[in-house]
């Protein structure tokens, strides 16, 4: 709770702690004369539960004000209610200076000590902001760089290809026109993904996007999947694995959708020597785990480790398109599955290639069985 009291603005900190003492000391005296109804009243117990309350109280406010602030009001109290005369405000009586100055030294220093306790949890809370806008910076640059160095090559592309037939198109024969009109082509739907892509990662950072789960069928999401798929690159099998029962996953379909589409691309773009591509969906608890595994070259270890920050150079310095777009799709499939709460990875599979698994939560109450 104290982390989110820091979180508040100042003033609002101010009144929530003033608002926790107040209930805590009222709290503390309701039960100190709940208990003297019930058993004999000693002022060691008595004692006790108030010190209790001024533990909660300092471990839940800020600074140390309230905490001594609370500590005075119980050694006015304990004074007033539970020492004789009572009822009455007598500190000067024999034994009783000492007593109550003891007390006193102890409340104060179980105040510090909370609020030394709560101070550490705002410490921690400023340094994992200041981290957080460190990790934010560095992943804006990486998205930066990523952007920079994949939009070059089909740019290059298309005005290349269009400056060639407006300048030369008529000593081109039919077919070789079509081909380069087709390049341009290509290159365009592949820039018009990566915007996608780019507009999904920062409309769900910055929150304009609000995931709004629906339950959807695996079998119906994954036929949408394949449909698309097939369509960019019809020459591609893809070997499926699905769980024979009906699973209903709460979701985003669209964006999930474009989760797999990514991975799959993923795997046709940079996964050099790949003959075989399989997407694998089961069911583990309340968890589906989806898989999309080839046996291709694989992932250099250190990239493995930095794989979906946004920006992941190609494995040389080439200019080939084929090698493009290795960071930004799987920086969009990283920010989609947290957004709904999963996680995702990558390994370098035993048997040579490599395989990306994402997790989601199944609607509760779904028939599956676990693997």
């Amino acid at each position: 709770m104290i982390k989110q009291l820091y979180t508040l603005p100042k003033f609002k900190q101010y009144l929530y702690s003033l608002l926790i003492s107040i209930l805590g000391m009222s709290a503390a005296v309701a039960c100190s004369s709940f208990y003297c109804l019930f058993f004999e009243e000693t002022a060691v117990n008595m004692a006790l539960i108030f010190i209790l309350f001024l533990i909660l109280i300092s471990c839940n406010t800020t600074g140390y004000f309230y905490g001594i602030l609370c500590s005075g009001f119980i050694i006015l109290w304990f004074n007033y209610r539970f020492t004789y005369p009572f009822h009455f405000l007598d500190f000067p009586r024999k034994g009783y200076p000492m007593t109550f100055l003891f007390m006193s030294i102890i409340t104060v220093l179980i105040s510090l000590l909370s609020s030394r306790i709560a101070l550490h949890y705002r410490f921690l809370l400023e340094k994992e902001r200041v981290l957080a806008g460190a990790e934010m910076e560095r992943m804006r640059a990486n998205l930066l760089r990523a952007v920079s160095h994949d939009l070059r090559t089909p740019l290059t592309t298309i005005y290349g290809a269009s400056t060639t037939l407006l300048e030369n198109g008529e000593n081109f024969s039919p077919e070789q026109q079509r081909a380069l009109l087709q390049g341009i082509q290509e290159d365009s739907e592949w820039l018009t993904r990566m915007v996608e892509n780019l507009l999904s990662i920062t409309r769900i950072d910055s929150g304009k996007i609000k995931i709004i789960k629906t339950p959807t069928v695996l079998d119906e999401l994954i036929d949408s999947v394949m449909l698309k798929f097939r369509k960019r690159y019809p020459g591609q099998e893809v070997s499926l694995e699905l769980p024979e029962e009906i699973v209903v996953i709460p979701m985003d379909a669209t964006l999930i959708e474009q989760v797999l589409i990514n991975l799959l691309e993923n795997a046709v773009l940079h996964a050099q020597g790949m003959t075989e591509l399989s997407l694998q969906v089961f069911t583990l608890g309340n968890q589906a785990i989806f898989e999309i595994r080839d046996n291709g070259c694989g992932i250099d270890e250190e990239r493995l480790k930095h794989i979906f920050s946004g920006y992941m150079e190609a494995a040389d310095n080439t200019s080939d398109s084929q090698k493009r777009n290795s960071g930004i799709g799987l920086s969009v499939c990283a920010t989609i599955i947290r957004a709904h709460g999963g996680d995702i990875s990558a390994v370098n599979r035993k048997s040579g290639g490599s395989c990306f698994r994402f997790t989601l939560n199944i609607e509760e109450g779904t028939e599956h069985d676990e693997q």
